[in-house]
């Protein structure tokens, strides 16, 4: 359908029917205009957010995580 032959067609509408067409067209437009960051920024963000967790020391073994986690129970349900 052309432009012309859609711009004839809204006119036989409703105006409850022209309204939502309005909505939808403003709703494709937004997420057609939605502005995108490109990869390399995300990756950028992504590996910033990867040196939050770096430290300096060493990860815990398991028996000292296990032994963390019953003393910090014990804290809590004495």
């Amino acid at each position: 359908m052309s432009l012309q032959e859609l711009r004839k067609q809204i006119y036989n509408l409703s105006v409850m029917e022209r309204l939502a067409l309005m909505e939808a067209i403003a709703q494709s437009l937004q997420q057609e205009l939605r502005p995108r960051p490109d990869r390399a920024a995300r990756m950028e963000a992504l590996t910033r957010l990867r040196g939050i967790a770096k430290t300096d020391e060493a990860s815990p073994t398991d028996a000292e995580a296990t032994e963390a986690y019953v003393d910090y129970l014990m804290e809590k349900y004495k």
